[in-house]
């Protein structure tokens, strides 16, 4: 498989979500992801249809459990033929199992040990369980998105696990990669979703440093309290979003919608209210398509708000391919995009063990000690 990280080896330690997408990123780029799962989660048999992670495509899957001598022995024997092994576990748990980072950075100077967490490997909640919902709100990402008379709105779970966490594990692993270059040295990676999810923030703390933000929820810009930026309903029962936060963009949207400038100035909140309110007014007035073929394509700062499913058949996202499906199954293409060394989709998700015998078979294993680990359960094959 080309793509700009090919040669690149790496093993994961099968986790859920955020370290799952770092891998996904790294293994649509070239890198060859090997998944460690357990042994416990291989399916009886072989399933008639293929695996819904799609967070795990384009890796092999071997199972072993961890917990056994050789179980470990084959493990390391995975992670020294690699570049970079991924921790997806709460603190302290590798180490239990005998995979120490300082030990095996130590053996092997060139590893490169990306450690997952929401709450990092130190810190008075490093221990503690936790979600997405946790860590931006404890960041100070959730305190201010909503109406100011509700609770915070859930944005998905889109910030802690996948923008400040799995991303961040990308950016990290391939920060590690170019240092190695030079320093011909790994190191263990500490890679936190709330450290993460602060370093998304960073453009509302210069707001803040500015002078420009309200500790009140529903009084920001950003957060949808100007009715310039923020979602309205269509005739159909339908939405769109509009945005022109630039003041000429702000003046095409009045001028289509037959508003003078003169009489809404952009930044008087006073009428922000009245003009939310015939804004309101005039795009209940048409349908969706109706304002798809007057306002999209222009500066508006304009979109229909679309489901997953529409949007993959929109003219823009069709033509740059930013959805694509395989094996039937509907998926975002790889990104970036590189104009040499394009990545692309290696193979469907694996279901658990579903490459073991074909994985520990190349490595330097003493004879026989793959079939021993096979019929003793330490390893498990897909049926």
């Amino acid at each position: 498989m080309a793509g700009p990280l090919a040669g690149i080896r790496v093993v994961e330690l099968a986790g859920i979500g955020p370290a799952q997408l770092g891998a996904m990123i790294l293994s649509d780029l070239g890198a060859s992801v090997v998944r460690i799962d357990r042994t416990d989660e291989v399916p009886a048999s072989r399933p008639p249809a293929p695996s819904p992670e799609l967070l795990a495509r384009g890796r092999r899957s071997v199972a072993l459990n961890l917990k056994s001598a050789r179980g470990r022995r084959a493990a390391l024997a995975l992670i020294q033929s690699s570049d970079v092994l991924l921790d997806p576990y709460r603190p302290g748990v590798l180490e239990r199992l005998g995979l120490d980072p300082a030990q095996l950075t130590s053996d092997q100077a060139n590893l490169l040990v990306a450690r997952m967490t929401g709450w990092g490997q130190h810190g008075t909640l490093a221990a503690s369980a936790g979600h997405d919902i946790n860590y931006i709100a404890l960041a100070g990402a959730l305190e201010p998105i909503g109406p100011p008379d509700r609770p915070p709105t859930v944005p998905l779970n889109l910030v802690a696990d996948f923008g400040g966490g799995g991303m961040l594990l990308a950016v990290g692993v391939l920060a590690g990669l170019f240092e190695r270059e030079r320093s011909g040295r790994g190191q263990v990676i500490d890679v936190a979703m709330i450290d993460g999810v602060a370093t998304l923030l960073t453009s509302i703390l210069q707001l803040a440093a500015s002078g420009t933000w309200s500790a009140r929820r529903g009084e920001n810009w950003v957060a949808g309290a100007a009715p310039w930026y923020r979602a309205y309903a269509t005739r159909d029962g339908r939405f769109l979003t509009v945005g022109p936060l630039e003041p000429k963009f702000y003046a095409q949207l009045l001028g289509r919608l037959g508003l003078d400038l003169d009489d809404w100035p952009q930044w008087d909140r006073t009428l922000w209210p009245a003009l939310e309110e015939r804004l309101g007014d005039a795009f209940a007035g048409r349908t969706l398509r109706e304002w798809d073929d007057l306002l999209e394509g222009t500066d508006v700062c304009y979109a229909p708000v679309l489901s997953v499913a529409e949007a993959a058949a929109h003219p823009h996202i069709s033509s740059r391919g930013t959805y694509v499906e395989v094996g039937g199954v509907l998926q975002p293409a790889p990104a970036p995009r590189f104009e040499r060394t394009p990545g692309a989709i290696d193979r469907p998700p694996p279901w658990p063990g579903q490459h073991t015998r074909e994985v520990l078979e190349a490595l330097e294993l003493p004879p026989g000690m793959v079939e021993e680990m096979l019929s003793s359960g330490e390893a498990v094959e897909l049926a």
